[in-house]
């Protein structure tokens, strides 16, 4: 059996394949799923770092933007790609200096290469976007939603969070902010303006209290402010003066609450917003990954080490969805530290009574039975041959 960084002979031909091992189970994985549930049409794709402790391998670990806040340790990127229920579909993993806005046209090149898809569309967050990767899936006709940098691009900045427009409520639910989007077409570009107003009454409020506590300190010494980068943006610094900027303090508020999101899809504005938003899916996928599996740190010393143990996490992802889809399929919501802790609780010890030996496990308590039923499988009987 091949290592899973390591490339694998082809039976039909007996010539060698670029697949690894974890393309193979990722694509049997795929397979399986698709019979199941249907073909591959919309994917949500981001990524996340993991450090080490120790150097990282021979060709993963460096340093780069650490998104662990552990800036002074060598790192990997990790990406990961979802199907439109939340299933991992495969993961990808880089050297820790690589830039987010690199990894995307790789990774769709990579999925229509490896998964039988159709028309596919990519949904990834504003840190994947350059000119060159909106200019290649223009050019390949990949359909695609997509944050927008709203400070960073002047499009979107001077025109497209200029244009007047009748801002159409989109449909919530379980207790979320309501979400206002409305559609402006720039350049022969489609652009979706969303805004939450809760969230823009709390950054608007957010940013009067860093007004006023700059008003204290420029009163006291306003030397002081200039090497503060979060509390730059809203002054004027001259060799002489240091004030309050005004034009600054207006232009940031007409951001207050909103995101914009770049698409070439037909989908009403309120559709697109909300495939957008599930996006927390990936999230809640490296959530899990670090604090409920443990990836990281990463002790291990070598380039096939790291890899194995991170596409190993991927797996358990990938049964950590399947036993909650198990669970959902039968009215059951747990709690994860409920299940693991309940599920760790299940005992058998082994006895010895005149020559026979007798296994004997503990009760099923809390959600432990509950989960055996949901996944099919038969508790241990309470007390068994042992031998």
């Amino acid at each position: 059996m091949a290592f899973l960084g390591e490339e694998i002979e082809d039976q039909a031909d007996h010539t060698l394949s670029p697949r690894c091992m974890k393309d193979v189970v990722e694509e049997e994985l795929f397979n399986h799923r698709r019979d199941l549930f249907g073909a591959l049409d919309i994917v949500f794709f981001d990524t996340t770092s993991l450090h080490f402790e120790g150097e990282g391998g021979e060709t993963l670990g460096e340093l780069g933007h650490s998104k662990d806040h552990r800036p002074d340790l060598n790192q990997m990127i990790v990406g990961a790609v979802l199907d439109q229920e939340g299933n991992p579909v495969c993961s990808e993993m880089w050297p820790g200096n690589t830039a987010d806005v690199t990894t995307l046209v790789p990774v769709v090149k990579r999925i229509k290469s490896r998964f039988p898809v159709g028309n596919l569309c990519i949904v990834a967050d504003r840190g994947m976007i350059s000119a060159e990767t909106l200019a290649y899936l223009e050019n390949e006709k990949v359909p695609y939603i997509l944050g927008g940098r709203m400070r960073r691009v002047r499009e979107i900045r001077e025109d497209v969070l200029s244009r007047a427009g009748r801002y159409q409520e989109v449909p919530s639910s379980g207790g979320h902010s309501p979400l206002k989007v409305k559609e402006v077409v720039s350049a022969g570009h489609r652009f979706i303006v969303c805004l939450n107003e809760k969230q823009a009454k709390k950054d608007a409020a957010d940013r009067n209290a860093i007004i006023e506590s700059l008003k204290e300190k420029l009163k006291a010494d306003p030397k002081s402010l200039v090497g503060n980068r979060g509390f730059r943006k809203y002054l004027s610094i001259d060799r002489e003066t240091v004030s309050l900027n005004e034009a600054k303090i207006k232009e940031e508020a007409r951001f207050d609450g909103k995101w914009v999101l770049r698409t070439n899809m037909d989908l009403p504005a309120p559709q697109v917003s909300l495939k957008y938003k599930e996006l927390w899916r990936v999230e809640q996928v490296f959530r899990n990954m670090k604090s409920v599996l443990d990836t990281r740190p990463v002790f291990h010393q070598t380039d096939e080490a790291i890899r194995g143990h991170v596409f190993c996490s991927f797996l358990a992802l990938v049964l950590m969805k399947e036993l909650y889809r198990r669970l959902e399929k039968v009215g059951h919501d747990f709690e994860w530290a409920d299940v693991r802790q309940d599920l760790s609780a299940l005992q058998e010890i082994t006895l010895s009574d005149n020559g026979r030996k007798l296994a004997v496990r503990s009760a099923c308590k809390g959600v432990c039975g509950k989960v055996f039923q949901a996944v099919g499988v038969a508790a241990p009987l309470a007390i068994r041959e042992a031998g």
